[in-house]
């Protein structure tokens, strides 16, 4: 048993209490009330992007723990753990989320994206390992912030406006920063560190490498398409 698991679970309650109390929060526009769940939904994932993103490695992580950029297997600063395990309490409570309230065919790509963080981060969790290598995976949600509020000006018809304009600029470029190329050095650096790693922890992480670097090219390039290219 890891004392993680109760941050999981208190996450995971957390987020479940604010998807249902946003639509009082956060009232939809009429464009968006056919469709309230998604609109609590992406709400939701906003709030949990904001939460690591305030936390990231660029913004005092690395430049208070130098030891950690040395090594991400057991080297991690305080509360890290916790933040991977509140994460791991999102994923979850938005893959039951999806799961009751959406069709297979339409949520399969992310369901299947998030039981891939859920194993990668549960095992950070509960062997208090890895949780260097997460912290920095946690830096997509960097990226998330503008995907989501891409989701929300869409939802709310507010496609032509430049506000909308802007944000795709900076979602794309943030996009190239924080998600591939930062899993593109997650790649390389387990390649350069696959003695350190046990096979079976190796198997997982290049595995999960091999499923987020194709998905995250795929949603790239429908990016570019509908908002540069339309």
């Amino acid at each position: 048993f890891s004392p993680g698991l109760l941050v999981v679970a208190g996450s995971f309650a957390a987020f479940r209490l604010l998807n249902r109390e946003l639509e009082r929060l956060v009232p939809p526009p009429p464009s968006a009330r056919r469709n309230r769940w998604k609109w609590r939904n992406i709400w939701t994932s906003l709030a949990h992007s904001a939460l690591p993103s305030t936390h990231s490695p660029f913004s005092h992580r690395f430049y208070l723990h130098p030891g950690l950029s040395e090594d991400l297997v057991g080297t991690h600063p305080p509360g890290a753990h916790s933040l991977v395990a509140v994460s791991v309490g999102y994923f979850l409570e938005d893959f039951v989320d999806m799961l009751c309230n959406q069709k297979l065919h339409q949520s399969w790509e992310l369901l299947f994206h998030h039981s891939v963080v859920i194993v990668c981060f549960g095992i950070a969790v509960v062997l208090h390992q890895y949780v260097g290598f997460a912290l920095v995976a946690l830096l997509v949600e960097i990226n998330s912030i503008f995907l989501h509020l891409r989701q929300i000006l869409l939802m709310a018809n507010l496609v032509h406006t430049t506000c909308y304009r802007l944000n795709s600029i900076v979602n794309l470029g943030t996009y190239v920063v924080f998600r591939i190329a930062t899993l593109a050095w997650m790649t390389r650096w387990l390649f350069l560190n696959r003695e350190n790693v046990p096979p079976a922890t190796y198997a997982v992480g290049t595995v999960g490498m091999a499923i987020m670097t194709p998905m995250n090219i795929i949603l790239f390039y429908r990016l570019l398409r509908s908002d540069f290219f339309k």
